[in-house]
């Protein structure tokens, strides 16, 4: 509560603004709990360098750049509250509201040395070691814990400095981007959720929506796989009319087993027919390498 107010100002206090304060402490503390478990046995040599990192992540460790700004200058004239309200809408609309959201697929179901996931768990690392110093001054006690989960054996996290951040993490045509692909996101969240409370879809995993707008509100989306973004199987951009406008049809494809996906090339692979290609790759590499650690 204290590091939320301006102290500058006549306070106030009360049971819901206490409860408020325990809800972004909650947030918080969840944010670096996902990624604790989300980094288990994440090594140095698993870190992928940022000219192989796809544009998602290169966003995130933008918005990594612009937050480090700002948390420092807030400390150094002991402005608290400017340290933990950007930090946590950071972790509630960058990181919990997009970025886990999307690369939860990769970490669950893309195979170990995927460039994918590599970089998504290379940025997490990244995440997690900024959380816990610019929150250590403020839950000290919490980030301490969870440092020491992490690093047992590398002293005290109140003993860190914030680590430094590298100027080429700055990335303003990222930021320029994903703010034009959250704007139709918001758009097909919007016709998902209009279509689960309908039941013309159980999840977003069994959605294939088609987006027809300008030509221009979809430039954005170069280079990106618009399914990965919306979270659902498939997904279709079409150029036409003035306005954006989500038709949300059914995926018409078998379900993938392992990741819930219904896409094209589910039973393409004999040895595993009831998975997608890249989820019987994952498959085929666990078996492979599972048997390689029994035989030695």
């Amino acid at each position: 509560w204290v590091s939320l107010v301006d102290y500058a100002e006549d306070q106030r206090i009360g049971k819901q603004i206490l409860q408020t304060t325990v809800d972004a402490y909650r947030k918080l503390r969840n944010t670096v709990r996902y990624l604790l478990g989300a980094l288990v046995g994440f090594d140095e040599a698993e870190r992928l360098p940022l000219d192989h990192m796809p544009p998602l992540e290169k966003f995130i460790l933008h918005r990594l750049w612009e937050l480090d700004r700002d948390v420092r200058a807030a400390y150094a004239e002991y402005r608290f509250q400017d340290v933990v309200r950007p930090v946590l809408e950071f972790c509630s609309n960058d990181l919990s509201a997009l970025y886990f959201d999307i690369r939860k697929d990769s970490l669950y179901c893309d195979r170990p040395d995927a460039i994918r996931r590599r970089a998504a768990r290379t940025v997490m690392h990244e995440v997690f070691m900024r959380l816990t110093a610019w929150l250590a001054p403020l839950t000290p006690f919490t980030m301490e814990e969870a440092w020491g989960t992490r690093y047992p054996d590398a002293g005290s996290n109140c003993a860190r400095v914030i680590p430094e951040t590298p100027a080429d993490w700055q990335n303003e045509a990222e930021a320029a981007r994903w703010a034009r692909v959250q704007t139709v996101l918001e758009t097909v969240n919007e016709a998902l959720e209009s279509s689960r409370r309908d039941k013309v879809i159980g999840g977003a995993l069994d959605a294939w929506p088609v987006i027809k707008g300008p030509a221009d509100a979809f430039t954005a989306f170069k280079g990106l796989d618009p399914a990965e973004v919306f979270r659902t199987s498939g997904a279709e951009l079409t150029a036409g009319g003035e306005a954006i406008t989500v038709d949300v049809r059914l995926a018409d494809h078998p379900k993938c087993a392992r990741s819930w996906r219904r896409v094209p090339d589910v039973g393409s692979d004999p040895a595993y027919p009831e998975l997608s290609a890249r989820d019987a790759d994952a498959v085929r590499w666990w078996d492979a390498n599972q048997n390689a650690t029994t035989t030695i």
